[in-house]
């Protein structure tokens, strides 16, 4: 198997195609964006940090029964990945009050909810990403209510296990984002990645927040946050 033509390129990752018509290569960069890519920088190192993080986090979840994309690790900021197309929906799961929340709500960011919040919100970086209901998801024909349901289950077992990951080492899942993809059966895989890109993870002692709001909120050195997940989650599997 050979790395393909370059399929895609985001704002953190770019996709290349394989000589196996059903893997593709998924390459993380050193970059790092907020507010939609209006806020951009580079970190040298950035993206093994994730390309290590994510396959960590991507397989606890497939062990745990999750279907995933995932299949290994191919070098410091590769990784292998069965072919999928993303559904154009991000699915967001919130255990704390924070981010867009607070700010559309009104309500101080930490306040702990009664219970996990699903939200859905339609991929597209020039309408901001915006807020939608299931039903508009479906009847716009984005998913299936088949498909939304198995999401929200699908969800809630990776909130499970995430959350009990991070507790382990002495951090608090805040909230999560996942996307997800369709293979040619129709069947639906987790996709992209976990990181901390994609989560807010506070140190539950101090409150230290060691994710992507270091860099969205000028708070500290990003990298110094993303090494410390790893180097707590490493250690404790040793």
């Amino acid at each position: 198997m050979e790395q393909g033509r370059l399929l895609y390129e985001g704002k953190a990752k770019r996709v290349f195609a394989t000589t196996d018509p059903d893997l593709v290569i998924f390459e993380y960069k050193d970059d790092a964006t907020a507010f939609n890519g209006t806020k951009h920088s580079q970190f040298a190192g950035k993206g093994e940090l994730n390309n290590r993080l994510s396959g960590r986090l991507l397989e606890a979840v497939a062990a745990a029964g999750v279907p995933t994309h995932f299949v290994r690790l191919l070098s410091a900021t590769q990784q292998l990945c069965r072919r999928v197309v993303i559904v154009p929906l991000e699915v967001v799961i919130r255990n704390r009050v924070a981010g867009s929340m607070a700010r559309r709500l009104g309500i101080e960011e930490g306040t702990t909810l009664r219970h996990p919040v699903f939200e859905l919100c339609y991929k597209n970086d020039e309408l901001g990403d915006p807020l939608v209901a299931p039903s508009h998801a479906a009847a716009t024909g984005m998913a299936t209510w088949s498909e939304i349901r198995w999401m929200e289950r699908s969800a809630a077992t990776v909130n499970r296990i995430l959350s009990e990951h991070m507790a382990a080492v002495g951090i608090e899942l805040i909230d999560f984002k996942l996307e997800y993809g369709r293979r040619d059966d129709g069947s639906l895989l987790l996709a992209d990645e976990i990181s901390p890109d994609t989560c807010r993870l506070w140190d539950r002692t101090t409150g230290e927040r060691l994710d992507k709001d270091r860099f969205r909120r000028d708070l500290a050195p990003l990298l110094d946050g993303y090494r410390e997940i790893l180097r707590r989650l490493e250690e404790a599997t040793t």
